[in-house]
């Protein structure tokens, strides 16, 4: 009984402890599982955080690789884009250059005329500055009297009249006295036409009313100043024409010239007195200023260069009539001397076949029989075959001088 007790204990002693072993093996083995677990488990998170670190590099890698690609992408885009920009632009940034520099170049013009249209304008002041004191001393010069006034017109007048080709004392007469049914006359000059007519041109205008009416500062005074001045221009136009010039002289078409020394004078007359110009041709009076003066005497100037002409053509027929007897005369001598040339050229070559013929026929024996003469062989004479051309012969004189004397008035003309 103890033996098998013992036997028990044993195998329950051994039982225990292979249990215990067996128990101490399980919590081995599972200490060593769960250490292998979490060996796994580091390991997969390990390998986990690997893999996403390199994911991520890999990522960062590839998402930098794209961003250079894009980068150098946008960049060679940009440059393309700028290229074509730039050859697109090119003509418009020539262009602008061009208009910049014209923009300069005018710039520079502008200031340049600017310059110059400052010292234009400076001199206009002078000039104006100058041209006033003038007219402020011309003014109060004709102030003085109706003489002073008179000479100026007088003077004025010959100025025109020489301006326009006329000469004094040959084409006109200052100061002449002409007499007529009224009485004596004296007009301040007589122009005298082609054909030997002549009218009269008077130069006494009143200016007094006009230079009042300058200097008054009031508008009404100014206004009633030119009314004077017109009616003291209608008031000489009236006398002019009672004084009936043109039935002084011997040939004169039937009106008087009135010269007014300035066309402001008559345009502030006419202004006021609108019919002022149909009353004087009704009158027989022609109003004129300088510049319609200066026409009427450039027609008369080139009457007296037509009528120089006619006589000058008139000398010419006379000439030419002249020249032609003259030629007509010396072609009768070259005609005879032709016929006297070819007269002797006949005898000339007769001369010759009878020298040739009956005499060196003769002495060319004395070379056949040898004989020593010690002299030249005799040459062959031979006859002179030019003829004298003939004169074509002239009209004559009497026809010539006919024609000539029908031409005359022609070219005269």
């Amino acid at each position: 009984m103890n033996i098998l007790a013992s036997i028990t204990a044993v195998l329950g002693f051994l039982c225990a402890a292979a249990c215990a072993l067996w128990a101490m093996a399980e919590r081995t083995r599972a200490v060593r599982a769960q250490t292998r677990a979490d060996l796994l488990e580091e390991q997969r998170q390990s390998g986990a955080e690997i893999l996403r670190e390199q994911a991520a590099q890999s990522a960062n890698a590839v998402g930098r690789e794209l961003v250079n690609r894009a980068t150098e992408t946008f960049r060679a885009q940009d440059l393309l884009a700028q290229a074509k920009l730039e050859a697109q632009l090119k003509p418009v940034a020539e262009t602008l250059a061009k208009f910049e520099a014209h923009v300069a170049a005018v710039e520079k013009i502008r200031a340049e005329e600017t310059g110059g249209v400052k010292a234009q304008i400076a001199q206009m002041l002078e000039a104006t500055t100058a041209t006033r004191e003038e007219a402020r001393k011309l003014s109060a010069a004709l102030r003085r009297g109706a003489g002073v006034q008179g000479r100026w017109g007088e003077q004025m007048l010959r100025n025109v009249l020489e301006m326009a080709g006329l000469q004094a004392r040959i084409d006109f007469q200052e100061q002449v006295t002409l007499v007529g049914d009224k009485g004596p006359v004296r007009p301040d000059v007589v122009v005298r036409m082609a054909g030997g007519g002549a009218f009269v041109i008077d130069a006494k205008c009143s200016l007094n009313a006009f230079l009042d009416a300058q200097e008054c500062l009031d508008e009404s005074e100014r206004e009633a100043g030119y009314l004077r001045h017109a009616l003291s221009v209608r008031a000489h136009m009236h006398s002019l024409s009672a004084k009936a010039y043109w039935d002084s002289l011997e040939l004169s078409p039937d009106f008087v010239v009135m010269f007014v020394p300035g066309d402001s004078f008559l345009a502030a007359a006419v202004e006021r007195l609108p019919d002022l110009y149909t009353e004087a041709m009704e009158r027989r009076v022609i109003v004129v200023t300088p510049s319609s003066l200066f026409a009427l005497c450039k027609a008369v100037a080139y009457g007296w260069r037509v009528q120089e002409q006619h006589i000058n053509a008139k000398e010419i027929a006379a000439l030419g009539r002249e020249l032609y007897q003259r030629l007509s005369i010396m072609g009768r001598h070259i005609d005879d001397l032709g016929k006297s040339l070819g007269a002797a050229v006949g005898k000339y070559n007769a001369f010759v076949g009878s020298m040739e013929s009956r005499v060196l026929s003769q002495a060319r024996k004395f070379e056949e029989l040898k004989v020593d003469h010690q002299a030249a062989p005799l040459r062959e004479l031979a006859g002179l075959e030019a003829a004298v051309a003939p004169l074509v012969k002239l009209q004559s004189v009497e026809s010539a001088a006919l024609t000539v004397e029908n031409d005359a008035p022609t070219c005269a003309a």
